[in-house]
């Protein structure tokens, strides 16, 4: 590296404070909040006109707006954006050393874990700036549905373009995970509560009232991008935390052995549905061992996953949660007690429709073993 390139990366780096969420008020709470006890930041808010191909982005600091720019992009995706002008720009405004601190409201449903990464990737092309905290802002009335339901992003319109077919769950739930902070409009029931702390990384604030945001603890720096990367990786070694309370029930699946795969499609339907959310990966063993990450807010599952829900609520019923049976089920129903609220073994579970799944696997595998025999022969 040139010396040039070594005094740019020793500079003072003005710390930003990233705010993403899926409600565009919520989301301008916390960013005024959040400038009111950082009286000396600047605040970047950036949303996307998709119809018109168009980024706008909003400078201001407290003596009124500094920018209020549109931008043309070539495709009007959180990508385009973030790699276009967000990162770019925040870096321009730490180079001037003008404002203690940047407050980055992202466009709603964009996720902070982007502008994240390709910092990290590559610092040196932003080496002005660190990033002190990921802050993100929900709805308090409506944080159940909006982590457990099947709106997909396009049906609220919240789609940032014709091919963004995500789901509201899926995109929120992300953001609780990767969250430094969390904070909510106003107050949860106890059991959303219990929900959020299972999905969020553990010993993570969750603030009910945007008065009580202390925002000069942030701009030292809590976000901690390697505990974050861990806790939201697809491939995690450590053990979970145990559960607070019972509201909510979490399977932490894991097996060596292959799933049959026509059984496995035929099952996808019944296994995807549901109020549940689910992280994980699967193998493609014909596909040169490719593997493929699974990450939706209901269960997809493969080798590895994970799936956490509330438990069946008058919102959330048991047939909600499965078509065919109870689900989470009781102790005594075939499934070990207590290893549906902390974790287990998928080669640990001993119900009646796994040991179905496991003799029908031995006769499968029996049966390509006497057919390839004759083929030999």
């Amino acid at each position: 590296m040139s010396f040039d390139g070594l005094r740019r990366l020793s500079q003072p780096k003005t710390p930003v404070v990233l705010i993403s969420g899926i409600d565009e008020v919520a989301m301008m709470a916390a960013s005024l909040s959040v400038q009111l006890g950082l009286p000396g930041a600047v605040a970047v808010r950036h949303t996307i006109d998709s119809e018109n191909g168009m980024l706008i982005r909003t400078v201001s600091d407290l003596t009124g707006v500094l920018e209020c720019e549109q931008i043309n992009l070539d495709h009007a995706c959180v990508s385009c954006a973030i790699r276009e002008d967000i990162v770019p720009t925040l870096e321009r405004l730490a180079a001037t050393q003008r404002w203690s601190g940047i407050i980055a409201c992202l466009p709603a449903t964009a996720e902070a874990v982007q502008v994240c990464r390709i910092l990290g990737w590559a610092p040196g092309n932003a080496p002005h700036i660190r990033i002190a905290a990921v802050l993100t802002a929900l709805e308090g009335s409506t944080v159940a549905e909006d982590l457990l339901g099947e709106d997909l992003l396009d049906e609220r319109g919240l789609a940032t373009g014709e091919d963004d077919r995500r789901g509201v769950a899926e995109v929120a739930c992300a953001m609780v995970e990767y969250a430094d902070l969390l904070c909510l409009t106003e107050p949860p029931r106890a059991e959303e509560t219990a929900l959020i702390s299972a999905l969020a990384r553990p010993k993570v604030p969750l603030i009910n009232d945007l008065s009580l945001l202390d925002a000069s603890i942030l701009t030292p720096g809590i976000h901690r991008h390697p505990a974050t990367e861990a806790w939201v990786s697809e491939t995690r070694t450590a053990d979970l935390p145990p559960l607070a309370g019972d509201a909510v029930w979490r399977l932490d699946l894991r097996s060596d052995r292959p799933f049959h795969p026509e059984r496995f499609s035929d099952e996808l339907a019944t296994l995807g549905s549901g109020p549940r959310r689910s992280r994980g990966l699967s193998v493609a063993r014909a596909s040169g061992n490719s593997v493929n990450a699974r990450s939706p807010a209901s269960s997809s599952p493969g080798l590895t996953m994970l799936t956490t829900s509330a438990r069946p609520s008058r919102q959330h019923s048991p047939a909600a949660c499965s078509p065919t049976r109870k689900w989470p089920p009781e102790a005594g129903s075939g499934t070990r007690a207590g290893m549906v609220s902390r974790r287990g073994s998928a080669r640990s579970i001993e119900s009646p429709d796994l040991r179905a799944v496991r003799q029908a696997r031995t006769q499968a595998d029996q049966h390509q073993q006497i057919s390839t025999q004759k083929e030999q022969s």
